[in-house]
C-alpha cells in the first residue's frame, strides 16, 4: 500500500478557482487553540461521547488503511484512528493546534500546517478515508476542500462529514425556546435556506475578543456540492444529545425535545469512478 505521506504530484483535478489562500484569521482557532483543546479532551464532551464511537462505527477501519483527519484540531480523532490501526496524517490551519496535536500523539501521526483545500504533502489517490469533524461549516472554499479530498482519495474511497445539523443549528438563526402553554421545548428556525456568512465570538465575556467565521448552507448546498465533487452520498445519520436536564418542570420538555431534534448531521460519501 503506497503511503499517504509524499510530494504531491502534477496531476491534479483542482483548477485555479478552487485554490484560494488559507485565511490564519477568521477561519481559524489558533487563538482559543488551548481553550479548545481543554474543551474537547474533557470527560463528557460530545467529541468524547458522541461522536467518536458513531464514527468509529461508521467508517470500520481496517489495520493499513490511510487515513486523513483533515482539519485535526488537537488531535483527539487522529489518535483513536491510529489506535483502530490506520496510518494516519492529520492537517490543520491552526499551528497552535498542531503544536498540541504533536504533543498529545504517537510520533507515527504525521501532522501539518495547511489549509483544507490545499494538501500539497499527499499524493493523488493515496488515501482510503477522509475524516472532516465539526469543521467543513467553518470553511469557506467548501468546493476547493471536496474537490482536494477527491483528488488525495483512492478510487471508491469513503469521506466522513460531521455537521453541527444544518436545519436546526443555524449560527444567530436558531435558538430554543419554550411553550408555557404546550410544556414544550422547541427549536426556532428564523431561516434556513439561504447561505449565511457570521461572525463568531469564541471567548464570550472576556475582555479581547476573539472572533471567527461559520458558514451556514442548506443541506443540499452540502449534497450539490458532493455530486460536484464526484462524491455519491452512501449514507446519512442525525445524532442526538445523550446529556439529561435536572428535575424540574421543564425538566422532561427538555429532554423529549433533545431526543427529537438532533444535534449533528453525519455524511458518508463515497468518490465515485470517472468516466461513468
Amino acid at each position: 500500500m503506497e503511503k499517504p505521506i509524499a510530494k504531491k504530484s502534477k496531476s491534479s483535478n483542482l483548477t485555479k478557482s478552487d485554490l484560494v489562500k488559507p485565511q490564519a484569521t477568521p477561519t481559524s482557532w489558533s487563538g482559543v487553540a488551548k481553550w479548545y483543546d481543554e474543551t474537547v479532551e474533557e470527560k463528557g464532551s460530545y467529541q468524547q461521547d458522541l461522536i467518536l464511537p458513531n464514527l468509529l462505527r461508521l467508517m470500520e477501519i481496517k489495520k493499513g488503511e490511510n487515513v486523513l483527519d483533515l482539519a485535526c484540531g488537537q488531535g483527539l480523532f487522529a489518535r483513536e484512528f491510529v489506535k483502530a490501526g490506520a496510518t494516519v496524517v492529520a492537517s490543520d490551519i491552526s499551528k497552535e493546534l498542531v503544536e498540541i496535536a504533536k504533543k498529545k500523539s504517537p510520533e507515527e501521526i504525521a501532522y501539518h500546517v495547511a489549509s483544507a483545500e490545499s494538501l500539497p504533502f499527499l499524493n493523488d489517490g493515496t488515501v482510503e478515508k477522509v475524516a472532516i469533524v465539526l469543521a467543513l461549516q467553518n470553511i469557506e472554499n467548501m468546493n476547493g476542500t471536496l474537490a482536494e479530498c477527491a483528488r488525495v482519495l483512492s478510487p471508491n474511497g469513503k469521506l466522513y462529514l460531521v455537521l453541527n445539523h444544518p436545519a436546526f443549528r443555524i449560527p444567530k438563526a436558531s435558538s430554543w425556546e419554550y411553550d408555557e402553554k404546550k410544556n414544550a421545548q422547541y427549536r426556532r428556525i428564523d431561516r434556513y435556506l439561504s447561505s449565511l456568512k457570521s461572525e463568531i465570538d469564541m471567548s464570550p465575556g472576556s475582555a479581547s475578543r476573539v472572533m471567527t467565521l461559520s458558514f451556514h448552507r442548506p443541506l443540499q448546498a452540502y449534497v450539490k456540492a458532493l455530486g460536484k465533487s464526484g462524491f455519491a452520498i452512501t449514507r446519512l445519520e442525525e445524532w442526538i444529545s445523550g446529556k439529561k436536564s435536572q428535575d424540574g418542570p421543564r425538566g422532561i420538555a427538555e429532554d423529549f425535545a433533545r431526543k427529537e431534534i438532533p444535534l449533528f448531521l453525519t455524511l458518508e460519501a463515497q468518490k465515485m469512478p470517472t468516466g461513468i
